[in-house]
């Protein structure tokens, strides 16, 4: 069998630097790094996003490998290192055919990358080399050159079908006596991701519910008497019982755009906040503009200024939960009773934002932390947030698999799927909820959309 030589794109590391040992799997395949890999994750090191942290770490673990050779060949060089789990070679060209043009710097360095995966190729002949990028332009660019290019072999089959709503047949006489009742003397193939039955009997009627602590809790239209905001449809009553029971530690909803789930969640949490179960509400959104070449939300001025473009569905939220109390007390609806009512709910619920740069070194306690959008944000980051969090709070990680816009993520390997994962299996930790919300409640131009461009997209 012939060794296989990986040749690494620059977003292979900084998707996840644990792409290096599970590419090298305990040394079978030898890492070869371009020296322009190495001068694009120098110029990302300074940021204080992701994107930085990844670019310290492969630092770091250079600094820690040890040099087996320096082989000088004519023309370009090869840097041999390795540590107990890597065995990894650096190229470096004296010349490239490729000039570096400023403004295509982006396009000059990938041609320059796949110039020294061609290198390789000759270099370790008698050996299979591949070239690994997340970038279907460079990989058709390593094509061009005769090499063999793949995308990192993220595993399809361990996302599952998810089941949010479980149906089941059964006597209407038998609806009134369900509460509480332990759901395994109702259906036997009961399994940890059923959180959510629709009771159904042949006569036509339906109950559903929630099954907490594997306990049947009925859904009611008195569970949102209390709220000023009521949800609209099933979905939406079944993931707000979910946050107004305070029996889940950590809830995941993969949820449509305009479904209403940032909504819900905040209004959820202000009612827990004035039931006096926690102190405030945190709310996280990673910042898509850090991940542009280029671009990082850590030099915008201001916390207010950083904040201002990728809140704005909390801000949104805010507005809108706002006219309502104001419609509801017969106050008029001008642009300063708006702001002053949102400045109010802001302080008695003690809203806060947080960027998740910020979060390192921080411990939250008494909170509902509100993770959104989290369709673009990694492992990682929700190791980082999620380990931030005490005893004391909740979580609320929402986003869809239908919007990523991190170019170094896909619906198989971010951090909302990763966590979607794990509503199947149960946990001593925590209690964990999952459901979708995949229905548009915004306004005739969201349900007009949806018809046009989801039948569109479905017949493609």
């Amino acid at each position: 069998m012939k060794e296989k030589i990986y040749v690494l794109d620059t977003n292979i590391i900084l998707q996840n630097i644990q792409n290096l040992n599970r590419i090298s799997d305990n040394k079978s395949n030898k890492i070869v790094i371009p020296e322009t890999v190495l001068l694009e994750l120098e110029d990302k090191k300074k940021l204080v996003n992701e994107l930085g942290f990844y670019a310290r770490e492969f630092a770091r673990l250079l600094a820690k490998m040890k040099i087996k050779e320096v082989d000088y060949k004519t023309g370009y060089k090869v840097v041999k290192l390795f540590n107990k789990e890597i065995s990894l070679d650096i190229i470096s060209k004296n010349t490239y055919e490729s000039q570096i043009e400023q403004a295509h710097i982006s396009e000059s360095n990938d041609k320059r990358i796949i110039e020294t995966a061609a290198l390789a190729q000759e270099y370790y002949k008698g050996a299979q080399t591949i070239f690994v990028s997340l970038d279907v332009y460079a990989r058709t660019f390593a094509l061009f050159k005769g090499l063999k290019a793949e995308t990192l072999h993220d595993d399809k089959s361990t996302v599952p079908t998810f089941e949010f709503i479980k149906y089941i047949n059964l006597d209407s006489s038998l609806f009134n006596s369900l509460e509480q009742v332990d759901i395994k003397t109702i259906d036997k193939n009961y399994t940890n991701e059923n959180f959510s039955y629709c009771f159904e009997s042949n006569d036509g009627n339906k109950v559903f519910a929630l099954i907490i602590n594997e306990k049947i809790n009925l859904l009611n239209e008195s569970d949102f008497k209390a709220l000023n905001v009521k949800p609209v449809n099933l979905k939406q009553k079944l993931f707000m019982k979910a946050i107004l029971s305070n029996m889940y530690d950590l809830l995941v909803i993969d949820a449509k755009a305009g479904s209403g789930k940032t909504l819900i969640s905040v209004v959820s949490a202000m009612r827990l906040i004035d039931l006096g179960f926690y102190d405030k509400i945190v709310y996280v959104r990673n910042s898509i503009e850090s991940l542009d070449k280029g671009a990082d939300i850590g030099y915008l001025a201001g916390n207010d200024e950083k904040f201002r473009i990728y809140n704005m569905a909390l801000s949104d939220t805010l507005e809108f939960i706002a006219k309502k109390q104001l419609r509801k007390n017969e106050n008029k609806e001008n642009k300063e009773s708006i702001e002053s009512k949102i400045s109010e709910l802001t302080s008695k619920y003690c809203i806060e934002t947080l960027w998740p740069g910020e979060a390192r070194g921080r411990t939250l306690n008494s909170s509902i932390v509100i993770m959104d959008e989290w369709q673009n944000s990694s492992e990682k980051t929700s190791q980082l947030i999620l380990s931030r969090l005490d005893e004391s709070c909740m979580a609320i990680v929402i986003g869809s698999n239908r919007q990523i816009d991190n170019l170094y993520l896909n619906k198989y390997n971010n951090g909302l799927t990763s966590l979607l994962k794990q509503t199947s299996k149960k946990h001593e930790e925590i209690n964990m909820f999952a459901i979708e919300l995949d229905k548009a409640v915004r306004g005739k131009f969201a349900e007009f959309t949806e018809r046009i461009f989801e039948k569109v997209k479905n017949r493609v």
